[in-house]
């Protein structure tokens, strides 16, 4: 079992905190020299705050192919589990693509990142976004190492599923060969726990980093954010589950909530779609009444590349940090962010946080500063907690519907 950081919300609020005091200090008293001010900004701030984001992008590309070849090679099989695994991806995928939508749409009307000054600026050389022509080509790479090392993720992913099914097909040839990437995906998933235990020392450099350069005028703005945020992921997981629900099966949408609710509380606590997969499975097979053989694999995958929540505050954050800069994106990358968030919410891994790794994807897609990420780890952690409950409670009902449709859902269970 993969050990945890201990007190990681407590760490990195009070890394939040101390990163405001320090930067206020050195921002609004004049009591030290200018040598010791640009001191503390560049080889405390500045290079903390690189350091923690570089360590965030080399663990992209070998998380994701790793968590999807290990995940898709174990399937024990894929012919058997053929309709299943296609209505379970697609509601998955679909319900993902929604939850961005939702996000970018309210996040464009009412705009959390507007009205906001700083030192943050475009790039000189901003990328122009991408046509669909060219989106849909860059899927299908000619040189997968090169791809890696452009981190394309598109075709990063799509590499790594063609792997993953060559390797489920190969596995009785090659000495089941998948275990190695098994645990290769859980040595990654090991690292991502200990990246994300520094999260505090990044979150103070790069907090103080902004205060000690703009004030903390900074995060008026933040705060609508959060708000705005926290509505979309309730307006998800009431109205989006409730309504595809409705439309997939006649079940008793209050019923469902109410039996979810220890799950969700659960996944809240833990932050990790991972860690709350055993009572997960004991509540949708015991209490919702879904088949044995549907929860099984249902569950397990929903961990995997059911990460609503953490697609909703991709979009979220990409049109924040976008607005904040004073860049506007073109519909045509709206469009590009939905594609991205679905694709790397699939990649992301089942533990803490993690969704702030592949978010620094879609923020060099678009040229946006990374150094705004710091805004978004210092309330991340909270939402974070919400965002799991919104992912598990998705899985929940995917594994409803897909049961249901299969007739291997026991409604009398459900409606006890």
């Amino acid at each position: 079992m993969i050990d945890t950081p201990k007190n990681l919300t407590r760490n990195i609020l009070l890394g939040m905190l101390l990163g405001f005091v320090v930067g206020a200090i050195f921002y609004y008293l004049e009591i030290f020299p200018q040598g010791i001010k640009n001191f503390v900004s560049i080889y405390i701030f500045n290079l903390g705050g690189s350091i923690f984001i570089n360590l965030l992008k080399m663990l992209i590309i070998p998380l994701v192919f790793f968590s999807l070849v290990s995940g898709i090679s174990s399937l024990t099989s894929m012919k058997s589990l053929g309709n299943i695994t296609a209505k379970t991806i697609g509601l998955y995928l679909a319900t993902t693509a929604i939850a961005v939508s939702l996000s970018l749409t309210i996040a464009s009307i009412f705009k959390p990142g507007s009205g906001y000054s700083s030192d943050i600026a475009p790039p000189d050389n901003l990328p122009e976004g991408q046509g669909i022509y060219e989106t849909i080509l860059a899927i299908f790479p000619s040189n997968i190492l090169e791809a890696m090392a452009q981190n394309q993720m598109l075709a990063v992913v799509f590499f790594s599923i063609l792997f993953g099914i060559a390797l489920n097909k190969t596995n009785h040839l090659t000495g089941n060969f998948s275990t190695a990437f098994e645990k290769l995906n859980t040595v990654f998933m090991q690292l991502v726990i200990m990246i994300i235990s520094f999260a505090p020392i990044g979150v103070f450099c790069l907090i103080g980093k902004f205060v000690i350069t703009d004030g903390l005028d900074i995060f008026q703005e933040a705060f609508k954010y959060v708000i705005l945020l926290i509505s979309v992921l309730i307006i998800h997981v009431f109205l989006t589950y409730s309504l595809i629900l409705k439309a997939f099966t006649n079940l008793d949408i209050f019923t469902f909530y109410k039996k979810m609710k220890e799950v969700a509380i659960f996944a809240f606590s833990t932050s990790s779609s991972a860690a709350t997969i055993p009572v997960t499975l004991k509540t949708v097979q015991n209490d919702l009444g879904v088949d044995k053989n549907v929860s099984s694999f249902v569950v397990p995958v929903g961990a995997t590349i059911n990460m609503d929540g953490t697609a909703i505050m991709q979009g979220m954050a990409t049109v924040f940090i976008a607005q904040m800069s004073g860049i506007d994106l073109t519909l045509i990358q709206y469009v590009q962010v939905v594609i991205l968030a679905v694709v790397t919410s699939i990649g992301t891994a089942a533990v803490p946080s993690a969704g702030t790794i592949t978010l620094v994807i879609i923020l060099q897609q678009f040229g946006l500063p990374l150094e705004a990420i710091g805004i978004i780890l210092a309330v991340d952690r909270i939402l974070d907690m919400i965002r799991t409950s919104v992912n598990v409670t998705g899985d929940a009902a995917v594994a409803c519907i897909v049961a249901d449709s299969e007739r291997l859902l026991d409604k009398e269970v459900f409606n006890k």
